[in-house]
């Protein structure tokens, strides 16, 4: 007998981290597919649970300054109870100064503490490398905060850009997921079409140096067209052109090698 005869999903279970043809035990699971299933649950309440040492961050993120802004929720019940408190800042963090700068990278804590502390630090480390002569803000640390906390956070500091790394919802396969929403021009009221999202990046998912050049990609051409969210799509090997549409000036991507858009 083969070893495909004798497990026939051994091959699929090689390709995927999904769980498939876990077997059975009379009329219940394996123990040890059940043992496995409730350490993956454990580990994903904890990351949502969790909660960022945004000093060790800040000591890992130097010699670049940073600046720890909270939401409007005041702690992990509240935060996970009022999403719109984690999409507010708390006006008496934010800073007075008048400076602009490019971008403003913000470090939000989301969904995922795990996520955040495992590889936001080397993230904005392989993006800044990139960047170039871009003007960079200080790093904004966000305590239990949303996507949309950055656009208030980064509007404080004149960025043209906003760049939220922000731990991702844990599944049961992956419970340390980092995520990266650019938005161009950040204010209160951005809708989430208004953002381009690169997702999954963690140790068996998009690797650093690949998010990095995405993330600055989709900043280059966000400065350059003036522009994020649902008009602007990622081609790494295509071009982008402005296009009219409906009397507007709207942005395609489009790729030379395909006729979709």
């Amino acid at each position: 007998m083969t070893p495909f005869e004798r497990d026939p999903f051994a091959r699929f279970r090689n390709a995927t981290r999904a769980r498939i043809g876990l077997g059975r035990a009379g009329d219940a699971l394996p123990t040890s597919a059940i043992l496995d299933f409730q350490l993956a649950h454990a580990r994903a309440r904890d990351a949502v649970h969790g909660q960022v040492d945004f000093v060790a961050l800040a000591k890992q993120l130097a010699p670049m300054a940073t600046v720890r802004i909270r939401s409007r929720a005041k702690d992990r019940t509240i935060y996970l109870a009022r999403p719109d408190l984690g999409r507010q800042t708390n006006a008496a963090d934010l800073p007075s100064s008048g400076d602009r700068y490019d971008i403003a990278f913000i470090i939000a804590d989301g969904f995922s503490a795990s996520a955040v502390e495992h590889h936001a630090v080397p993230l904005f480390k392989a993006c800044m490398k990139r960047l170039g002569a871009f003007s960079v803000a200080p790093v904004i640390l966000g305590e239990q905060a949303r996507v949309a906390f950055g656009d208030e956070a980064a509007a404080a500091f004149g960025a043209e850009v906003a760049i939220v790394l922000i731990g991702e919802r844990p599944g049961l396969s992956v419970p340390d997921s980092l995520g990266a929403y650019i938005t161009f021009r950040p204010q209160s009221g951005r809708r989430d079409s208004e953002r381009n999202c690169i997702s999954n990046i963690h140790a068996d998912g998009l690797s650093y140096e690949v998010a990095a050049d995405k993330i600055v990609w989709i900043v280059r051409e966000a400065l350059r067209l003036q522009l994020t969210g649902v008009d602007l799509k990622e081609n790494a090997e295509g071009a982008i052109e402005a296009l009219p549409h409906q009397g507007e000036q709207s942005c395609q991507i489009l790729n030379r090698r395909s006729p979709r858009v």
